[in-house]
Parts: C-alpha cells; sequence; structure tokens
C-alpha cells in the first residue's frame, strides 16, 4: 500500500452514490391514527364494533370475534338497561327502586368477575378483560327477554302471562349459557370444562330467575 499514499483525490470528482440509509416507503395505513380522525368516525366505528357482536351473540358459533377486539362498552350498556327494566316503583314514590338497580348492576359485574377468575385459575388461555366481554354480551337474550316479558306483563298477570313468561326467560336462559360456552369452549383444558360451564349456568340463571320474578309496583 506504500504507492497510495501518493494518490491525492482532487476535489473536482464528484463523489457518486448515497450516504444515506435507505427508508421504506411507508403506506397510509401506518401512520394513521384515531386522533387524526374525527370523532363521529371514531365513534361509528365502535359502534359497528359493538353491532357487530352483538351479531354473533344471537347467531352464536365457535368464534375468536368475541375475544380478539374486546370492549366493555357493550356489556356496560346491556348491564344498565337490564338494571333499569328490572327498577320497580316510581320516582316519587317512597320505593324508588335505587337500591334494586345496584343489585342487578353489582350481581352481573360481580358474577362475572367471580367466573372470570375461577376460569383463570382452572388454567383458562383467555385474559381477564376478555372473558368479562364475553359473559357481558352474552346477557343480549336476557336483556331481550326481559323486554318481552315487560311488554306481556302491560297485558296483564295472570296464569297465561306466566307461562309465556316462563317460555322466553328458559328460551333466552339457554340461549345466553349455549352463546357464552361457544365463546369460552376452546379456552379452557378438555378435562375442565365441566367446572367452568357451571358457575356460567348458575350466573345466567340467577339473572333468569330475577328476570321470571320481576313484577312492576
Amino acid at each position: 500500500f506504500a504507492g497510495l499514499a501518493d494518490v491525492s483525490i482532487s476535489q473536482d470528482i464528484p463523489v457518486e452514490g448515497e450516504i444515506t440509509v435507505p427508508v421504506g416507503s411507508r403506506s397510509p395505513d401506518e401512520d394513521f391514527s384515531t386522533l387524526d380522525e374525527p370523532v363521529k368516525d371514531t365513534i361509528m366505528r365502535d359502534l359497528k364494533a359493538v353491532g357487530k357482536k352483538f351479531v354473533h351473540v344471537m347467531y352464536p358459533k365457535k368464534s375468536s370475534a368475541l375475544l380478539r377486539d374486546w370492549d366493555l362498552w357493550g356489556p356496560l350498556v346491556l348491564c344498565v338497561s337490564l338494571a333499569l327494566m328490572l327498577q320497580g316503583g316510581s320516582a316519587d314514590s317512597k320505593d324508588d327502586g335505587g337500591p334494586q338497580f345496584a343489585e342487578v348492576f353489582v350481581i352481573i359485574w360481580f358474577g362475572a368477575v367471580v367466573i372470570t377468575l375461577n376460569s383463570k385459575l382452572l388454567g383458562g388461555t383467555i385474559s381477564f378483560f376478555q372473558s368479562l366481554c364475553v359473559l357481558g354480551y352474552c346477557v343480549l337474550p336476557l336483556t331481550v327477554g326481559m323486554l318481552v316479558c315487560r311488554l306481556v306483563l302491560l297485558a296483564g298477570s295472570g296464569t297465561i302471562s306466566f307461562i309465556i313468561r316462563l317460555i322466553v326467560v328458559v328460551a333466552m336462559f339457554a340461549w345466553s349459557t349455549l352463546a357464552s360456552t361457544a365463546f369460552l369452549a376452546d379456552s379452557q383444558p378438555p378435562n375442565r370444562k365441566a367446572l367452568v360451564v357451571y358457575p356460567i349456568f348458575l350466573f345466567y340463571f340467577v339473572i333468569s330467575w330475577m328476570i321470571l320474578t320481576f313484577t312492576p309496583q
């Protein structure tokens, strides 16, 4: 390399090539953020997502749709709606139904939390909030059943009315139980599925019993 010492590079010789690291082109989706979109679009997207989950519950099948994009907006709306429909008495009466609303609200959320903890302790593979999402959305059939029972009670509270309400509540109870187990079955060990299904059965049975025994004041 001794001969290279006498070689000098003229300042007029251009330097060819790029000295910067090439960066791949980024798609517009990579730069997209919910902070950059209008509030209306965000609300409509969330409402569509909740609506799709409602459809999955009404047509239950083994799917990960409720587990993949979980949220608690739907369960919150269903819980509040069911608690309001179960609330007895009027606002200007001595029994304004406030404690009953709180009881329904606590039973639904506390029951869902207990079932979720039981599922996790038995070796469930889904997260805590995924289980709450499934259990909350599967209250939809019972909420529909409560609405039907309220309409039936407007016509009277005789034996025929009770039989109709019994059929509706039993059907909605079976629907909720089957829907929740269809979504949660694959997340449990095969030899422990019965231990997970039993608390779910009790959870929806308690809600169904509250609906069936409800009488407006």
